[in-house]
């Protein structure tokens, strides 16, 4: 029962990223709007502070590099801005939609291999280290676009 429920949540959780970024998309973006997801994500590290999700530095730092290389570089390619007027929005992609789906049937098919071989907290730990390498490079990567993008606007409104 707890893996079908694990399944469900991921799929819910998959279901509400899309809805929020197809509402983003209606709406214009800032700086701010784009930096904040990783900051509030990295509240999460606090977790290793119980003995229980430690895992071997290695480790760590191979879930954070596969989701930093295999699965933002989908993310930043379908992360696009344009300018509206004086506004700057989020363009819609329908890969997107595709991009995400994937990732979590991804994400799916590697936590029942990971649960296998270690404990259901550190598999949590790995992947939030995945989850956060994958979701820095990305925001970081809209953050430069997004600051070329308003950087250009300004230069030729001067």
């Amino acid at each position: 029962m707890t893996h079908l429920a694990s399944a469900l949540v991921t799929l819910l959780f998959g279901a509400t990223v899309i809805a929020v970024r197809l509402k983003a998309a209606d709406r214009p973006t800032s700086l701010r709007k784009i930096i904040i997801p990783p900051i509030g994500m990295s509240t999460g590290f606090a977790m290793f502070l119980v003995p229980a999700t430690h895992i071997p530095w290695l480790w760590a730092l191979g879930a954070f590099v596969a989701g930093a290389v295999f699965f933002s570089y989908p993310l930043i390619r379908t992360s696009t801005f344009e300018r509206r007027g004086e506004h700057v929005y989020l363009t819609r992609s329908k890969a997107f939609i595709v991009i995400i789906i994937a990732l979590l049937a991804i994400r799916l098919l590697l936590h029942d291999l990971v649960e296998q071989a270690v404990t259901i907290p550190q598999t949590g730990a790995l992947f939030f280290l995945l989850a956060f390498g994958m979701i820095l490079p990305w925001r970081l990567a809209m953050a430069r676009q997004y600051r070329s993008l308003t950087k250009k606007s300004e230069e030729a409104g001067n």
